[in-house]
């Protein structure tokens, strides 16, 4: 059954639809775009962008003249009347990042893990913020909060990080309360792939209407799915773990009892170890946390050079890329597909060369129209301003869901 609303969360609703529609916009909106953009009254425009600008959300930006009439005020964005940290744990690194209300970078910082005890690293973090806002010259104040992307499974209703399979030792791990202590500031949990989506959706130039698959390339790989301007969560805020889905049924045998699956084929290690039993290295691996890190650039910057086997190889794994793609994308019926994440840049040019037509070739909807496949608009960031970006979606994204009244 579906629940009523107030009109208290009405007008919080609609503040935050004028709120996103200026956002959006860039250069700003009069009110009388306003109320065409967002089909809402002349009198409501008014009220809400007034209690708006005496709360120093949006600003006052000049006028302009067209036609006759009075003068339009243009109204914009004040970014810097909040901001947002997020935090993306990575089995290797940690990275911070500071955005404003835009969703701009105003500061970043990257963190290398060597210690895998929780406590520690939770320690590393705060003190991590901490430093970020103070050397950003920002008010704590106009902190809206800290949002943080780790690897899955998540209890999200209890903010606990469960045993993620490439994190040893975090078993359990009440992340968003130990940081929200540590730090003084409200703490969201967030699925790192879940993040990511959320960053490309906000900091995109699209609309956000349609739909698109996002592909997660970090240490694990994963999945999120973003339709009319939402990420896509699942029931228990888990969608998107990929790694047992078979690519190819001849290869590697996997911990689950099967062979072929995304995580022994997929990841940067299962590329690299394929690699080095091509051949590429004639010299054994020093012994260190980095070593696939360090070996895969390697292997990235020596198919980018043309070395025939270093290009097979990464073709190779675009090509069990394609199949997975092609087996979500046949079942979600997105219109696009996005690929990112930590390792992405050093993959971007073979993958977008290789991955599209065996794609297409494999869409249930071949025949109706191509799927386009692009790579990520933030960067090997994407984790860390995901994350932030969920605590400011929070504030300004409205969401039909929002209006109804709590059990």
């Amino acid at each position: 059954m579906r629940r009523g609303t107030n009109l208290p969360r009405m007008g919080d609703f609609n503040q935050s639809v004028i709120l996103e529609a200026i956002r959006r916009s860039g250069e700003g909106l009069s009110r009388i775009e306003l109320v065409d953009a967002t089909g809402l009254s002349a009198q409501t425009i008014t009220n809400i962008t007034r209690r708006l600008l005496d709360e120093g959300f949006i600003a006052e930006a000049g006028r302009t003249i067209s036609g006759p009439g009075k003068p339009r005020v243009t109204l914009r964005l004040v970014a810097e009347s909040r901001f947002s940290v997020g935090v993306h744990l990575d089995p290797a690194v940690i990275t911070f990042v500071l955005l404003d209300m835009s969703g701009a970078v105003v500061r970043r910082t990257v963190e290398r893990v060597h210690d895998r005890d929780p406590r520690r690293i939770v320690d590393l973090m705060a003190e991590t913020i901490d430093a970020l806002i103070d050397g950003a010259g920002v008010d704590r104040g106009l902190v809206a909060g800290v949002g943080v992307a780790a690897p899955g499974p998540l209890d999200a209703q209890r903010g606990t990080v469960l045993d993620p399979p490439k994190l040893q030792g975090w078993h359990r791990v009440p992340l968003r309360s130990v940081l929200a202590e540590a730090t003084g500031f409200e703490v969201t949990l967030e699925k790192d792939t879940t993040a990511a989506a959320v960053g490309e959706l906000w900091t995109g130039a699209g609309a956000t209407r349609g739909s698109f698959l996002f592909v997660y390339l970090g240490t694990g790989l994963g999945v999120a799915v973003v339709r009319d301007g939402d990420a896509i969560t699942g029931s228990s805020h888990n969608f998107g773990e990929i790694g047992h889905i078979i690519v190819d049924p001849d290869g590697p045998p996997c911990a689950c009892g099967s062979r072929g699956c995304v995580e022994v084929v997929c990841t940067p290690q299962a590329i690299v170890e394929r690699a080095e039993a091509a051949g590429i290295w004639t010299e054994d691996p020093v012994p260190g946390d980095g070593v696939v890190e360090e070996r895969f650039t390697q292997l990235c910057e020596r198919a980018a050079a043309g070395e025939p086997p270093a290009v097979d190889v990464l073709r190779g794994s675009a090509g069990h890329l394609a199949i997975l793609i092609a087996a979500l994308t046949n079942v979600l019926d997105v219109d696009r597909v996005v690929l990112g994440g930590p390792f992405w840049s050093r993959l971007a040019d073979v993958y977008l060369r290789e991955i599209p037509e065996p794609l297409n070739r494999r869409s249930a909807t071949r025949e109706l129209r191509m799927l386009t496949v692009e790579g990520t608009v933030v960067g090997d960031d994407v984790g860390a301003v995901g994350a932030a970006c969920v605590v400011l979606d929070a504030v300004l994204t409205p969401r039909a869901s929002d209006l109804y009244l709590e059990d």
